[in-house]
């Protein structure tokens, strides 16, 4: 529900493009995975993945691979 509503309505605070996010994905998923408060370091990240199904996926993919590679 949250990601069409933002579809339609668009972000309330500032967004990043699909290139600014490609450039910016491994730190907000490294920030993530440390919890390091990502949205707060990556300003617009958050609100640009629920409107874009493309770079949301490729968050997801990044984020499991990470996680698959911290794994012990």
């Amino acid at each position: 529900l949250e990601r069409a509503l933002m579809m339609l309505l668009g972000p309330a605070g500032p967004e990043v493009s699909c290139e600014e996010c490609f450039e910016l994905l491994d730190r907000y998923v490294e920030c993530e995975i440390t919890g390091a408060h990502a949205d707060a370091r990556v300003p617009g990240m958050r609100a640009h993945l629920l409107g874009c199904p493309a770079c949301a996926e490729d968050h997801e993919s990044l984020r499991a691979f990470v996680a698959d590679r911290r794994a012990p």
